[in-house]
């Protein structure tokens, strides 16, 4: 365990000195979130934050691992999307254009081989997914992962700090399972990612914008693949998406929130976890622990999974499932609240 204590605080430390430097040339070149109506955040801040978890990240796994084939593919992927963050939080690039650069990002780890090519069935027998299927269903699996952890993007340090506790979450999964690449890129990941939630917890001197969010649902997703996706343990396919459990249900609520509202899927509200957090009279901060918390709960759910039989693996996700969706329709997420989605950072 010592050896990933070295790539963790090579990236925060990294990170963490960094980000002041970033700020400034966020300012300098006009990568300013201003308020708005669809705002939580009431003066002007900048972002690209996410430049200086790049750079923390990428300097401490370039020390700690050598490059091979897989590993080189992730890492000119990363790079594609945060060039395509970049790109986003300076200009507020079309989303359709945005989905076109994911997709290209999302297919070069692919072209290295990182696929998802077989999974463990309820029953222990392996399922080979042919390559004419493990293409499209990995850069979807790619992109969806991407886009949850940008939509969670809401308040102060909310998606910063819940990809630090599902990458501390997966780490230890992995390391269980003897998976070192992942664990190494995890553990790396999360000390980048909590270097720079020293500056954007609220309340906020700098955003991570598209450039933080999108590379880290990105690498989260690319090492599931990796590592946790292809491994025999029980109920692996789900493991990943336990941990991030909390940007992937609000997702998913926002979804049928709005379906049954009768308005596109794609159109903002303020029904988001976090919105309705604030409408019950809690503080930003307030609702930025609490949604730590119920990760961290999601996070053990994802540990205790990946170590059990399946049938209490299953059970465990049934009754976690039970709660959550009744705790969502007590505060009100599944019901329509307006327009205007406030949650871009």
């Amino acid at each position: 365990m010592l050896a990933y204590f070295v790539p963790f605080f090579i990236a925060l430390i990294i990170s963490y000195v960094l980000t002041p430097f970033v700020k400034k040339l966020a300012i300098r070149i006009g990568a300013v979130d201003r308020p708005d109506m669809r705002k939580v955040h009431t003066h002007a801040v900048p972002r690209l934050g996410g430049l200086a978890i790049y750079i923390g990240f990428m300097a401490a796994v370039l020390y700690s691992m050598p490059v091979y084939y897989e590993f080189l593919g992730f890492l000119l992927g990363a790079t594609t999307i945060v060039l395509l963050g970049i790109w986003d939080d300076i200009c507020n690039i079309p989303a359709k254009i945005k989905l076109v650069g994911q997709i290209i990002a999302a297919a070069i780890p692919v072209a290295f081989g990182v696929q998802i090519e077989w999974v463990t069935n309820p029953f222990g027998a392996i399922l080979f997914v042919p390559e004419w299927l493990a293409v499209p269903v990995t850069i979807f699996w790619i992109i969806g992962f991407t886009n949850t952890v940008n939509l969670i993007d809401g308040l102060d340090g909310l998606a910063a700090g819940v990809s630090v506790i599902a990458s501390i979450s997966m780490f230890f999964i992995a390391v269980s399972i003897n998976q070192y690449l992942p664990a190494m890129l995890l553990v790396a990941m999360s000390g980048a990612a909590l270097g720079f939630l020293q500056y954007n917890f609220n309340p906020a001197k700098i955003f991570m914008g598209d450039t933080g969010s999108m590379l880290l649902g990105y690498t989260m997703a690319v090492v599931s693949v990796l590592g946790l996706v292809k491994t025999a343990a029980t109920v692996a396919l789900v493991v990943p998406i336990i941990a991030l459990g909390v940007p992937i249900l609000d997702t998913l609520f926002a979804i049928v929130r709005r379906k049954m509202s009768g308005v596109s899927i794609f159109q903002p509200d303020k029904g988001h976890l976090h919105h309705r957090l604030l409408a019950l009279g809690m503080t930003q901060k307030q609702a930025v622990v609490s949604m730590y918390l119920v990760s961290g709960f999601f996070g053990l759910v994802a540990v205790f999974v990946a170590n059990v039989s399946y049938t209490v693996g299953i059970a465990t996700i049934i009754v976690v499932l039970a709660v959550i969706i009744y705790s969502a329709k007590r505060i009100g997420v599944l019901r329509g609240s307006g327009t205007g989605d406030g949650a871009k950072k």
